[in-house]
């Protein structure tokens, strides 16, 4: 997938009068992009459409329409964007209440590494976690990472033919593996190989 660029985004004047048209739509197509492993764990897989919602939301926030102002947004968010041989996920660990966060968040230290993707009978692969910087220490982990799956050309080719893919976790505190996802979204990720 191509990176964004400032001409595949709204001004904040057209994204204001767009933006919850805009908003069902991105979310409705998040739907087939995210994956629940065990109770606290959420992959939700990003691709261009995503991630403009995302420096479109940022420039709104902030309130950014200067031209340095919205490079800078899309060179901290492309590189969140697949570019052909890689599925890249945000990956989210969700315990509502703060107390049990912050204990779990101290046990899992390296889980961000410890997430697989296995295309039909395949070997997994393992994430690469937070390449933009580090949101671990060794007293915990973050409950954000950002990750990407690097396939090799079996890989790319087996899921473009409709192979099965299954995702899970083996870390020591919280293992979980799914069941091979459901057709939708095994598409949908399909869609963001080359």
């Amino acid at each position: 997938m191509k990176p964004l660029t400032r001409a595949d985004l709204y001004s904040l004047e057209d994204y204001a009068e767009v933006r919850a048209r805009f908003r069902a739509e991105i979310l409705e197509h998040k739907k087939n992009r995210q994956v629940t492993i065990g109770s606290h764990a959420t992959l939700y897989f990003e691709d261009r459409r995503t991630i403009q919602y995302q420096v479109q939301e940022m420039l709104r926030i902030e309130r950014i329409f200067e031209a340095d102002g919205i490079e800078e947004e899309l060179s901290a968010y492309n590189p969140l964007i697949p570019d052909g041989s890689n599925l890249k996920a945000t990956f989210m660990l969700e315990y509502p209440d703060v107390q049990e966060r912050r204990r779990a968040l101290a046990e899992l230290t390296g889980i961000e590494e410890r997430v697989w993707i296995r295309i039909g009978d395949g070997e997994p692969v393992w994430a690469v976690a937070d390449e933009d910087l580090d949101r671990a220490t060794e007293e915990k982990t973050s409950a954000v990472h950002f990750l990407r799956f690097e396939l090799d050309e079996a890989s790319c080719r087996a899921i473009k033919a409709g192979a099965a893919i299954a995702i899970g976790i083996d870390h020591p505190r919280y293992q979980f593996g799914c069941d091979p996802l459901a057709e939708p979204l095994r598409a949908a990720l399909a869609a963001d190989i080359d």
